[in-house]
């Protein structure tokens, strides 16, 4: 008698908002931090709070490769191999899941340890913010493997099913991270302020704490997947998990260097053309975990389904998630559109920033349905390992909005047509993303 696999056989609406719940809390705890941290390094100082601007870019750039990218290599390759029915093929793909994440962390704690104030000078740092970035990055970067090997631990679980192992340790984390930032960055009861370097160092500990969780339950009986340490390692396994996570990266490079472009050429429009779009993207930074806690749901689905042979059923789930996620993020969207200043106003009561932010949510909110809808296709796409077409969509965002931007900019034309550019660039992504998916054919595995 053939096992009852819930992500193969219930009701793939109902599975998928099952599975999402607990990583959208953890997504949130994970923003969460983010805004701790801000608020702790702004009592450190406003030198400080440029130095972190500097190194946000790269430490979010290091999550999404190692969470969204390689991670949902893992998590496809894992599934597949479950939902054909070879659990020692699923447990071999953890191993080599392992190494390849034990060695990207070692790579990212060489490239900035010995080339970080090259490369933040060169995104615009310099003098004592620098510095501070400096501070900060060596400490952040010497643990970098901790934050690889938590979510290659976590992306393996979820290959299994499993999202509440995955989600409370990541809370766990956040909380961590919190507390330990806040006590070593300024120095909380018997603890030393130590600055820049105790708030990195907190995420430093937080995240060894939960690698070292999750390693203990992946050698447990507890897991349905298992991290069993073998002489043996096959070039097919590795291939298995990079031929999804080498293409993802891709995509997480395009989206880093997007929202880099769109900051500078934004900041040519004014401080208050900035500070505007800053807040829409403040937002967008909490819609963002709904999308991608309802697409790493996806992966598993959409690669469980097609290793059973179940390729309409893949195709299903893939829809049904972008559906949800566009429903979800788009009332969002569409709610900051009409009511703006319900949100803006939480950070400014400056006029002519929320005329900006006005300006801004009346052209990108009806557009955050497509967004979210695209970048759901392409967590779903994992799943299928047929990413060509998401990642040349993010392509065409990418183009769109540096290449028009710089046209508006050299006509001189109003901030409201850079608005509405963007908005635009939304809504080609998800209807290109969309197309990609109608057009390529999946396969069973």
């Amino acid at each position: 008698m053939i096992p009852h696999n819930a992500l193969t056989a219930d009701p793939i609406l109902p599975t998928i908002w099952r599975l999402s719940l607990p990583n959208m809390v953890a997504m949130v705890a994970t923003a969460g931090v983010s805004i701790a941290e801000t608020t702790y390094i702004g009592q450190l100082g406003t030198l400080e709070l440029a130095g972190i601007a500097l190194v946000f870019p790269m430490i979010m750039l290091q999550q999404m490769l190692s969470a969204g990218s390689m991670g949902g290599g893992i998590t496809a390759a894992i599934s597949r191999a479950i939902g054909a029915g070879d659990n020692a093929k699923a447990n071999a793909l953890v191993l080599h899941a392992t190494v390849i994440s034990l060695v990207l962390g070692l790579l990212f704690s060489a490239l900035f340890l010995i080339w970080g104030r090259p490369i933040f000078q060169l995104i615009g740092g310099s003098g004592a913010a620098l510095d501070h970035a400096m501070a900060y990055a060596n400490m952040a970067f010497l643990g970098a493997t901790s934050i690889w090997l938590t979510n290659a631990f976590a992306s393996a679980i979820r290959g299994a099913g499993n999202m509440k192992t995955p989600s409370s340790t990541l809370i766990l984390v956040a909380v961590g991270q919190v507390l330990l930032g806040g006590a070593l960055g300024l120095g909380w009861g018997p603890f030393p302020r130590l600055g820049m370097a105790g708030v990195a160092a907190g995420q430093v500990l937080a995240f060894s704490f939960g690698a070292v969780y999750l390693y203990l339950y992946l050698r447990s009986d507890k897991s349905r997947v298992r991290l069993i340490f073998s002489p043996v390692f096959k070039q097919g396994l590795f291939n298995d998990i990079l031929k999804v996570g080498a293409i993802s990266s891709v995509s997480s490079l395009q989206t880093v260097l997007t929202i880099l472009v769109l900051t500078k050429i934004v900041a040519g429009f004014g401080p208050e053309a900035l500070a505007g779009y800053g807040i829409g993207t403040r937002l967008e930074f909490l819609l963002i975990p709904i999308t991608f806690a309802i697409g790493v749901a996806c992966v598993p689905m959409v690669g469980m389904a097609l290793g059973a042979g179940k390729v309409a059923r893949a195709r299903q789930v893939a829809w049904t998630g972008a559906g949800l996620s566009a429903v979800l993020v788009g009332v969002i969207g569409a709610g900051v559109a009409v009511f703006p200043d319900a949100w803006s106003t939480l950070f400014t009561s400056n006029q002519a920033v929320l005329a900006n932010a006005r300006v801004y949510f009346l052209w990108a909110g009806p557009c955050y349905a497509f967004f979210g809808f695209g970048l759901c296709l392409y967590f779903a796409s994992q799943g299928a390992g047929k990413l060509l077409g998401p990642v040349l969509a993010g392509t065409v965002r990418l183009a769109l909005v540096a290449l028009g931007g710089l046209a508006l900019v050299s006509q001189g034309a109003p901030v409201d047509d850079m608005f509405a550019l963007i908005g635009l660039a939304m809504l080609v992504y998800g209807a290109l993303t969309g197309l990609a998916v109608y057009l390529v054919r999946w396969e069973a595995h």
